[in-house]
């Protein structure tokens, strides 16, 4: 516990020293890089959450491309910064389905499984089916159920499966029966089940797209995936743009914020 203590204090300190001798982009990538990353989460989710507007696009990023254990190390770093719970929170903020499916995820029970059960993800295809497509209406709450409880490789295949029964990718569905915020949620879902990586560079792609950079995006999903798949994530995106996120980081910012964020990125492709 005393190494703990001396641990986090060490941490602010350092946090403090970095505030007072740096200012704008620069200093936010040095302060997010010495933050924990449980810490770091909660406070992007604070800062999305709070205000006159709630930030729909970076809760959605974040409460679907973090792992279960992630999520309830989230919750606990958020109750102890802020004193309340991020559930509360969100729930103050959001409502319906939306509210409902984030609340699921925020409580991290995601089954984290690499193991793919043939039978369930033929049930689980059938109840998004008879929960969409064959029914007049829609019952969201079967969504949920399977969408954000479900493993990722459980629901690659129950994609699969699904399209076998109803002759439609499950994008089209979804585009098909639902709306709003729950809709997008439910497609980045589906889109992380697929391919983290890819979403992910998509989102870093258009934070560095057009007129202005959006770094508070940048910083978020490069400090948050360096030590997890930003090798992945720089393929999907030479991939999918044709050039590389390192010569597209390079491009769009400067100065000391430019130099760091590249040693972040570790190179071109």
């Amino acid at each position: 516990m005393l190494k703990l203590f001396t641990r986090q204090s060490e941490e602010l300190e350092l946090k403090d020293d970095l505030k007072g001798d740096l200012s704008g982009n620069f200093e936010h990538i040095l302060v997010a890089l010495v933050t924990p990353p449980a810490v770091f989460d909660a406070k992007q989710l604070k800062k999305c959450i709070q205000g006159p507007g709630t930030n729909e696009d970076v809760l959605i990023e974040i409460l679907t491309t973090r792992t279960s254990r992630q999520m309830k190390e989230i919750s606990q770093a958020y109750y102890t910064v802020y004193r309340k719970s991020l559930g509360d929170d969100i729930s103050s903020e959001t409502s319906g389905d939306f509210q409902k499916a984030l609340l699921t995820l925020a409580d991290g029970r995601r089954d984290e499984s690499l193991k793919v059960d043939e039978h369930l993800a033929k049930k689980g295809a059938q109840i998004l089916y008879d929960a969409g497509e064959k029914r007049w209406g829609t019952d969201e709450e079967k969504f949920i159920e399977v969408l954000c409880l479900r493993s990722f490789p459980q629901l690659k295949q129950t994609f699969d499966e699904y399209r076998n029964i109803s002759q439609k990718d499950i994008e089209e569905s979804i585009r098909g029966e639902l709306s709003g915020h729950f809709k997008d949620l439910l497609l980045t879902i589906v889109h992380c089940a697929r391919n983290t990586p890819a979403y992910l560079a998509a989102r870093l792609h258009q934070a560095l797209k057009g007129a202005g950079t959006d770094e508070y995006t940048l910083n978020r999903i490069m400090v948050s995936r360096s030590k997890i798949d930003l090798l992945d994530i720089r393929a999907e995106f030479k991939k999918l743009y044709g050039y590389s996120l390192c010569s597209a980081i390079e491009s769009d910012t400067s100065g000391d914020y430019g130099i760091t964020l590249a040693k972040i990125c570790g190179g071109d492709d």
